[in-house]
């Protein structure tokens, strides 16, 4: 209409105008001042560099990549190569198919193999360290392999049969699309299924006898599962149990019953649960179709066959033909369940003291004798076990030409936490060192999502042992170490629980003579960054330096924003505080951005990625500024003699994405570690 006021959103745009050139220009003041303070390091940075080389080529040529078997062809990855060799016929004479430089992606790795039940084709999917998003390539095998076709931004794909393939698409950090593509002579690609709820992410898996697949739905607490019968991958998917809020399922089959891992009942820890007549045989015609049935497999036909122990965590679960195995941590100590499906027993198998971390081997033929699995610690390279079936034992395999550590002590110790729970922390050090109390000490802590630490193997880990360090790895709440409920007793309205349980971590570890505050560093990486800078700010005088990889620390700014792309869904982790008063003042109490003031902090060294789709770089710019600062402040208020002002410093990587575990962040992870502690 004449007359009428045209709404202007000149103040919104130039307010995020203004926001973006702030963030660049911290950004530029941020880079000039590590180009001015890394060269101080050049002669510490050559000797790790050094060092690391020299153990990564010793570990990288002794380890082995997974072997898949499929009849009398065994397939395996080396280097980028895709390798086919004869069972029993020895590795020395196996002939390369393809290499990723082949495919035309010479800067990218292998992420995931899947060969088809025939062995015609060849799915892969590649990755580089500078995108979360994967490309999947299938392959026509044969005397010269030919690439069928090119799947870009794929996060999980599974082939339902010789020709058809079912795959999930990745937008923004969520799978919410299922799509099937057949390679038969009417190729044609259709979308199978669709989520829409934010809060779920969708993947899929294959059971162990290939008879289904499986179109899994799963937000943090609640999953919803759909099966694809493999036999007949064209028809539509059945639901096996409508999501019910608080239960999470996963499915496995074996001689025509499925077999459920789930948290429905009480305790709500995982039980292994068997369905009772699930498929019912009808004739309709003379072709003899088969129908399935499957409205028997709700909850309600549930029955129960096993449940874990209090404060037991399961790390994996694997079945074959006539057994299942569970493999299981409890206080540290990892163990194996044997369920044997004929016997009807269960024989439990403590694991070696020093172990850690498993990695199960692929294992394509369920009907195998055998279950090969890697051990490992963060000192310890991965070794390989077995366990038999038919001799039930288990079997460590020949020894390897680099040794196990024999010098490194591991001792598990448990805190007792503000409320009296007892909080487990794994401890490593070298047998040698003597007065332990003026060796330095690097603790490790996490604490979120019920992700357990991360104790895989690495060789900076060993490098800083055999330099005399201390490493310690606090097992806190919110993280998975114990179980189901030590997720819960750690997030949402408990998160300080895990804040209390680190304090309660360090306290003890001092107390016994395990170094001092003055020589104690603190690591996380990603959400455990808000456990670390919250302890950052409540407890400064705890430690010496903190470290942190791609850290979250800004939860409550971030929590207020719907349209970052994980903000929906990681509710069932934080809160939401945009609908919660309570929620949102329970999140300030303890984000480490909210709560900096001036004080005396640690040295820090934060490592962040220009182009991380999970925790954006602005917010980490902005608590190095507001925490320098706080710092100054601090130090400019008090007059004291030779009073200290700590280090704080951003690297921000222009390549890598979120926690970039590749060979030079382990060169920057020791750099950092020991550059904070000669500060």
């Amino acid at each position: 209409q004449e007359g009428r006021k045209v709404p202007s959103k000149r103040k919104e745009n130039t307010s995020i105008v203004t926001s973006d050139l702030l963030h660049k220009n911290l950004l530029k003041s941020e880079q000039k001042n590590w180009s001015n303070i890394s060269p101080t390091y050049k002669a510490m940075t050559e000797r790790i560099k050094e060092k690391l080389e020299e153990l990564h080529s010793m570990y990288t040529l002794n380890s082995r990549s997974p072997r898949m078997r499929f009849g009398e062809n065994v397939y395996f990855e080396e280097n980028g190569c895709i390798f086919l060799a004869k069972a029993g016929d020895g590795e020395g004479n196996a002939e390369i198919l393809f290499s990723v430089e082949d495919l035309g992606f010479s800067d990218a790795f292998i992420q995931r193999i899947r060969i088809s039940p025939g062995q015609r084709y060849m799915a892969i999917s590649l990755k580089s360290e500078n995108s979360e998003e994967a490309t999947c390539i299938i392959v026509k095998l044969g005397n010269l392999p030919v690439v069928e076709k090119v799947i870009p931004s794929v996060f999980s794909f599974e082939w339902a049969a010789n020709d058809v393939l079912y795959y999930t698409t990745q937008k923004n950090l969520k799978c919410q699309n299922v799509f099937m593509t057949t390679f038969t002579y009417q190729k044609h690609t259709k979308l199978v299924y669709t989520e829409q709820d934010a809060r779920f992410f969708v993947d899929l898996y294959c059971t162990k006898d290939r008879h289904f697949l499986t179109i899994n739905s799963n937000s943090k607490t609640t999953s919803e599962v759909w099966l694809v019968d493999c036999r007949r991958p064209f028809e539509s998917p059945a639901l096996v149990q409508a999501r019910t809020t608080g239960v999470i399922y996963h499915i496995e089959h074996r001689k025509d019953q499925l077999y459920i891992l789930t948290t429905y009942g009480e305790p709500a820890e995982y039980k292994a649960i068997l369905t009772d007549n699930y498929i019912h045989r009808i004739n309709l015609d003379a072709y003899c179709r088969s129908y399935r049935n499957i409205a028997s497999s709700g909850k309600e036909n549930w029955q129960l066959v096993y449940a874990l122990e209090n404060k037991t965590k399961l790390v994996d679960f694997e079945m074959f033909s006539d057994d299942c195995i569970m493999f299981l941590k409890n206080a540290g100590h990892l163990y194996l369940n044997v369920i044997s499906f004929v016997s009807y027993s269960v024989q439990s198998i403590k694991l070696p003291t020093w172990a850690c971390e498993f990695e199960l081997e692929s294992h394509p033929e369920h009907t195998t004798s055998t279950c090969y699995f890697q051990l490992s610690s963060p000192v310890h390279p991965p070794k390989r076990f077995a366990y038999s079936f038919k001799e039930n034992n288990l079997i460590e395999q020949a020894v390897q030409e680099v040794p196990i550590i024999t010098n490194c002590h591991t001792t598990r110790l448990l805190a007792k936490s503000k409320d009296e729970t007892l909080v487990p922390i794994t401890v490593f050090h070298n047998k040698n060192s003597k007065e332990l109390h003026r060796r330095p000490l690097l603790v490790h802590v996490y604490g979120a999502y019920g992700i357990d630490l991360n104790m895989s193997f690495k060789e900076e880990k060993l490098m800083l042992i055999e330099e005399g360090w201390i490493l310690a790895y606090c097992h806190v709440r919110g993280g998975g170490e114990q179980g189901l409920s030590w997720h819960r007793d750690g997030c949402q309205q408990n998160k300080l629980k895990g804040l209390h349980d680190l304090r309660a971590c360090i306290t003890l570890l001092h107390q016994l003579g395990f170094s001092q505050p003055k020589h104690t560093a603190l690591a996380a990486a990603s959400a455990g960054g808000v456990l670390a800078g919250a302890l950052c700010n409540t407890d400064p005088a705890l430690i010496r330096a903190m470290v942190l990889q791609a850290p979250f620390i800004d939860v409550l700014n971030t929590m207020m924003k719907t349209h970052l792309p994980l903000t929906i869904e990681e509710q069932e982790e934080w809160g939401n505080p945009l609908e919660d008063e309570k929620c949102l003042k329970y999140i300030k109490s303890y984000c480490p951005y909210q709560n900096i003031k001036p004080q005396c902090y640690p040295s820090v060294f934060i490592t962040a990625y220009e182009n991380d789709e999970r925790v954006p770089l602005p917010g980490i710019l902005q608590y190095v500024q507001k925490l320098r600062k706080a710092a100054l402040d601090h130090a400019s208020r008090t007059s004291k003699k030779g009073n200290w002002i700590p280090n704080i410093i951003l690297d921000v990587q222009a390549n890598g994405s979120h926690c970039d575990s590749s060979w030079e962040h382990s060169l920057n992870e020791v750099w950092s570690i020991t550059g904070c502690r000669d500060v």
